[in-house]
């Protein structure tokens, strides 16, 4: 045992909610994913969608509760606190976006939907992998994800860019909005997911 984790008690139950917080947004891009290949099933998705949010919102809620309970944590409060919300934030994202495109009534999804779910899987699934390594501050591990999660930030900037530019060629304004939307909100999930990374590396560098 180092001489921090001496003098700093290290309750592990902070570390082990966000790691459940990780596997849980991590299970709802994944299902994301998967709606999309289906116009069918967007309501079925959707409801299981709204359960595994509901799940999230325990966690943070659990988090939140233990941090006011605490007066000294393994890692800053403040940190804990602002991760927490800002992943949920992904979850939040990620289940509006499905919502829009059932209520819009997006039946034919365009390739361009489908790459963003793609790279919001992706990044999530880093997210997780970095989030796994706060436990123990493997900088190396946590820095790994970093850059790929920022690759695919880039990407998806790119995407929706492009994406963006050939949308407005078209000729139903309806069909212009609708998308715009999405593909607006497909991009901000891409954002926050490199915000939370920016949390995780404050972290890092409090704590190596």
């Amino acid at each position: 045992m180092s001489f921090k984790e001496w003098i700093i008690p290290q309750d592990k139950i902070f570390f082990n909610y966000l790691e459940e917080q990780a596997d849980i947004v991590l299970k709802d891009a994944t299902l994301f994913k998967e709606m999309l290949k289906n116009p069918e099933t967007f309501s079925e998705k959707i409801e299981e969608m709204n359960t595994i949010e509901h799940q999230g919102d325990e966690v943070v809620h659990k988090m939140i509760h233990k941090l006011h309970k605490s007066f000294i944590t393994p890692i800053d409060q403040e940190d804990l606190s602002k991760l927490t919300s800002l992943y949920d934030d992904v979850l939040d994202y990620i289940d509006a976006v499905a919502s829009r495109i059932h209520l819009y009534k997006v039946d034919k999804i365009d390739p361009v939907i489908k790459r963003f779910a793609e790279i919001i899987e992706e990044q999530v699934s880093e997210v997780n992998t970095a989030l796994k390594q706060v436990r123990k501050i493997r900088k190396e591990e946590i820095e790994k994800s970093f850059k790929k999660i920022h690759s695919l930030e880039n990407v998806a900037d790119d995407l929706h860019d492009n994406s963006t530019v050939k949308l407005f060629q078209e000729k139903d304004a309806i069909q212009v909005i609708i998308l715009k939307e999405i593909y607006d909100f497909l991009e901000e999930i891409t954002d926050k997911c490199e915000d939370v990374c920016l949390v995780i590396q404050d972290i890092v560098l409090k704590n190596a």
